[in-house]
C-alpha cells in the first residue's frame, strides 16, 4: 500500500515535511505502507487510479466525479484563521504584483493560466465564479497551455506568460510560508467561495486503521510540530455530501461554458473540454 502528498508538496522542503508527517501518522496503523514519490511530469491521475492507495491526496472534484469513488480517509483542516476551523479551501485569483489590475473584470481580454480541467481550485472554481459575466464573452483573449500545479500557474503569472490565474488557497498559504520570495511577486484580486478541501483517499479496507491515525494525529506531540509547519490544525472525517455538491457545481459550470465562449483561443486541452469533446469520467 502507498501514501502520497504530491498535491501539497509545493517545494522540496514542504515535500520533506509531508513525508515526515505521513510517516509519523502511518507508523501508528500497524500496516506496511510505503510513502512514494509521483512527481511531475507524471500525471497525477495515474496516482489516483492506483489500486494500492492507503492515504493519497486527491482533489475533491475528481473524487466527486470518480466511478467508483475511492474510500475517503481524512480531510485536512488548515490552521490559518480564514478557514474557520473547517476542512475547506478556495481559489485565490492572482495577478503580478506590478499588474495594474485590481478586479477580475479588469483581467478580461487578457491571458488566463489554468492547471488542468480535472482541478477544482485551478479550473472549476474560477469558471463557476465567472458565470455571471457571460454577457461579456469571450471573457479572455487566450487560455495558455496547462500549468498542472499551483507553482505552475504562479510561475506563469510571475514570468508574465499570463496576466491572471487561480491558485489553491492552501497551496498558496504553504508557499507564502515556505517560499515567500516567490509569492511576494503576486497579489490576490479575488477569492472564490469556499468548497470542500482535497482529501486523502484509499483503495480498500485499510482505510479504517489509517483514518483513526489521521483523526488523532493532532494529539501526537512530535507530529503536531510537523503540522504547525504545514499549517494544519487537524484532520477530520470527510463529508460525502460536500463532494456531491462539487460534482453538481462542476456539471452546471461545464454545461454553461459549453454554451458560451470563455476565450478567443485556448490550448487544445482546454478547448476540447470547453467544446464538449473531452468528457470527464475519472475512475478510481
Amino acid at each position: 500500500m502507498i501514501a502520497n502528498a504530491r498535491m501539497y508538496s509545493v517545494t522540496p522542503s514542504v515535500a520533506a515535511l509531508w513525508r515526515s508527517l505521513l510517516g509519523a501518522i502511518l507508523s501508528q496503523t500497524g500496516e506496511t505502507i510505503d510513502i512514494v514519490d509521483h512527481a511531475p511530469p507524471a500525471p497525477i491521475s495515474e496516482l489516483w487510479r492506483r489500486p494500492d492507495k492507503a492515504a493519497v491526496f486527491m482533489c475533491g472534484l475528481p473524487f466527486g466525479l470518480a466511478i467508483p469513488r475511492p474510500v475517503p480517509v481524512a480531510a485536512p483542516v488548515p490552521s490559518p484563521a480564514a478557514y474557520g476551523g473547517r476542512a475547506c479551501y478556495w481559489s485565490d485569483i492572482v495577478v503580478h504584483v506590478d499588474s495594474p489590475f485590481q478586479t477580475i473584470e479588469q483581467t478580461f481580454g487578457h491571458r488566463l493560466a489554468l492547471t488542468t480541467p480535472e482541478s477544482q481550485s485551478g479550473y472549476a472554481a474560477l469558471l463557476h465564479a465567472l458565470m455571471p459575466h457571460a454577457a461579456r464573452t469571450p471573457l479572455y483573449g487566450e487560455i495558455i497551455e496547462p500549468r498542472f500545479t499551483p507553482m505552475g500557474v504562479l510561475t506563469a503569472v510571475i514570468e508574465r506568460k499570463a496576466e491572471v490565474a487561480p491558485l489553491d488557497s492552501y497551496a498558496f498559504a504553504l508557499l507564502s510560508k515556505h517560499a515567500p520570495e516567490v509569492t511576494a511577486q503576486v497579489r490576490t484580486i479575488m477569492r472564490t467561495e469556499p468548497t470542500a478541501a482535497p482529501l486523502l483517499v484509499a483503495s480498500g479496507p485499510v482505510a479504517a486503521a489509517v483514518t483513526a491515525a489521521f483523526l488523532t494525529v493532532h494529539e501526537n506531540g512530535p507530529a503536531a510540530a510537523l503540522m504547525d509547519h504545514l499549517l494544519l490544525d487537524r484532520f477530520v472525517q470527510p463529508e460525502g455530501e460536500a463532494y456531491d455538491d462539487l460534482k453538481e457545481r462542476f456539471l452546471v459550470m461545464q454545461a454553461f461554458w459549453r454554451r458560451h465562449p470563455l476565450a478567443k483561443t485556448a490550448h487544445p486541452l482546454f478547448a476540447a473540454e470547453l467544446e464538449g469533446n473531452r468528457p470527464l469520467h475519472p475512475t478510481a
